[in-house]
């Protein structure tokens, strides 16, 4: 089992690298789930992704290895009007390379947090773009076994152009301060990143335990 998911990449010293691509960043705390499996599938330390958890192996029996190994890729390249028009059950991910993302299961690795605490939420710049972050939480009720839809979401908190403060496991991190919501058991943390000097998106879902 995957146990709290920043813990485990904090201890990790050793990036093996994988392919490239042109990507931008994405949430290593809460750890969204393109990080969390590529964090789990690291585990082997053979040089590839064998993610030990079943719904990261689910993900890559649908869309391959290639979505972990640019974990943090998970974007649009315009999202034209503005992305509350992405349709339901697409949210974790619109575009089809992170298809296996959306996958409404019970069992994705899951970062625990403490609700009402301060934290500081912890975001990989790949690359660096001025923007904003919306971020969102599932209500009260939340069925984690269906897709994930707007309905199912309240809006949390926003920020702009936060600071890049120092390195994660995986490189720069831009940084803000949190106060994570009155919640209890698990949840979606969903977050949008849009940019200000470019029509991209990023978006990401991160599952979380609230203790």
């Amino acid at each position: 089992m995957l146990g709290a998911v920043a813990s485990l990449a904090a201890t990790l010293l050793v990036v093996i690298p994988g392919p490239t691509a042109s990507a931008h960043g994405g949430l290593t705390f809460p750890a969204t789930r393109t990080y969390a499996c590529y964090v789990n599938g690291l585990e082997g330390g053979n040089g590839d992704l064998n993610p030990s958890n079943p719904a990261c192996q689910a993900a890559i029996a649908q869309g391959g290895k290639q979505p972990l190994w640019d974990w943090f890729g998970n974007l649009l390249p315009n999202i034209g009007t503005g992305w509350p028009n992405l349709a339901d059950g697409t949210l974790c991910g619109p575009s089809d390379k992170y298809a296996a993302y959306r996958l409404a299961r019970t069992d994705w690795p899951t970062t625990n947090v403490q609700a009402g605490a301060n934290v500081t939420i912890r975001y990989n710049a790949w690359a660096r773009h001025p923007g904003t972050w919306y971020q969102y939480v599932t209500k009260d009720g939340w069925d984690p076994g269906q897709p994930l839809s707007w309905d199912d979401l309240e809006f949390w908190h926003q920020v702009t152009n936060p600071p890049v403060n120092g390195n994660g496991p995986h490189g720069p991190e831009y940084t803000w301060p949190a106060t994570m919501p009155n919640k209890s058991g698990r949840h979606i943390i969903y977050s949008v990143w849009e940019r200000s000097d470019s029509p991209e998106g990023f978006f990401n879902c991160s599952d979380v335990n609230f203790q």
